[in-house]
């Protein structure tokens, strides 16, 4: 990896950027417009929205604004849990695309594995990437156990898993089991919202130069992790990119890895809306 437009190259071929912008709890309007905008500014090619953010909007005209070509930039969206199911899910995906005002979507995510919902929402997702609205489709915040029950029923295998991931869960299950099917596994909240304080990661940060969460954000990608900050602050976003210019030793990786307690910032997918297997 060399720069901020590097690329991993998906099970189907698509070319996703290792490092994107989060726009979790970023408002719609403005403030949300100007972060994407900083963001193609300081270089990122790849943008990670939601239904649920409710900022589809801003995000579709800060990229048509951006006067980059749309065919540089990708653009993940997701169908929140209360759109799932086959119909809903088909029309959830027409109401993100006209809020975003693009003909393609770039990744599209089904969001939570909503019990009893989950395999006719990603057949619908199937049925989109068949008709070219979408050119990779995947999940978030799946466990083993559910995509070991979307594999066995799904036409066409997740090319992403986007789950929360950080030194304080690291999951190595899950990782395994992605790589194993060559699923691209990507982190959400790779910062632990703002939880830095950790003894470690000060002590890496003096040693590279750099700051805490650049040292996170390189451990993910040394992982093979694509990775997805979320700012609103410009100087934040631009140092979020400066990542290519060092290298963590492989004894370093070591350290971050056994920081893992397993704990969670955001939601269990096992219980959130009854996801059960």
């Amino acid at each position: 990896m060399t720069g901020i437009q590097d690329t991993v190259r998906l099970h189907n071929g698509v070319h996703m950027p290792w490092v994107g912008l989060g726009v979790w709890q970023t408002p719609e309007g403005k403030q949300v417009e100007q972060a994407v905008l900083h963001a193609i500014g300081a270089g990122y090619r790849s943008i990670d929205t939601a239904t649920l953010y409710e900022n589809e909007e801003g995000v579709g005209r800060a990229v048509r604004e951006s006067g980059v070509k749309r065919d540089e930039l990708f653009v993940t969206t997701k169908v929140w849990n209360a759109d799932q199911g086959y119909e809903n899910t088909l029309r959830a995906f027409e109401d993100s695309r006209r809020r975003l005002k693009l003909d393609v979507i770039d990744l599209y995510l089904v969001h939570w594995p909503v019990a009893g919902k989950y395999i006719e929402t990603y057949r619908a997702l199937e049925k989109l990437y068949k008709d070219g609205y979408v050119r990779a489709i995947g999940v978030s915040n799946f466990m083993v156990p559910h995509l070991e029950n979307l594999l066995a029923q799904a036409e066409i295998k997740p090319m992403v898993n986007q789950v929360e991931f950080h030194p304080r869960l690291t999951q190595p299950e899950l990782q395994s089991f992605c790589k194993e099917q060559g699923i691209q596994l990507e982190a959400w909240s790779p910062l632990m919202q703002g939880h830095l304080d950790i003894p470690l990661l000060q002590e890496l940060a003096a040693k590279y130069g750099k700051s805490p969460a650049q040292i996170v954000l390189r451990w993910d990608l040394q992982k093979g992790i694509v990775t997805i900050p979320k700012s609103v602050r410009k100087e934040r976003i631009e140092e979020n990119a400066n990542l290519f210019d060092f290298e963590l030793s492989d004894a370093d990786v070591a350290e971050i890895d056994a920081l893992n307690e397993g704990k969670r910032f955001g939601r269990d997918p096992f219980t959130f809306w009854s996801t059960s297997a």
